[in-house]
């Protein structure tokens, strides 16, 4: 059987694709830090008392993005920084999935 050099490489970047868009499943289980300040229905943390942005529906690569920002340091939120410090890329693509699949709520 021959198979030819570029069919492997869409193979490959297919499939690697596929991985990189996250797993919501395993993002569930890595939700449950999050739950604590972002699940609230108010949308605010109870110490202090301040707006908490709404994931649920939040698209996908802007989580990451968000992730990743506040893991470098480039995003300034101290909380968050440590959250997100010891995420690892599929950690964020995870959370990201998860969140993903809820339905935009608007104010």
């Amino acid at each position: 059987m021959k198979c030819s050099i570029p069919a492997l490489v869409c193979l490959g970047l297919f499939c690697s694709a596929a991985h990189a868009a996250g797993d919501p499943q395993r993002g569930r289980e890595l939700a449950t830090d999050c739950m604590g300040c972002h699940g609230i229905p108010s949308y605010n943390n109870v110490y202090p008392t301040y707006h908490v942005p709404r994931l649920g529906g939040q698209h996908a690569d802007y989580i990451v993005a968000a992730l990743k920002e506040y893991k470098s340091g480039n995003r300034s939120h101290k909380t968050m920084h440590a959250q997100a410090a010891s995420l690892s890329e599929q950690d964020m693509q995870d959370l990201a999935a998860w969140f993903s699949t809820f339905p935009r709520k608007d104010k």
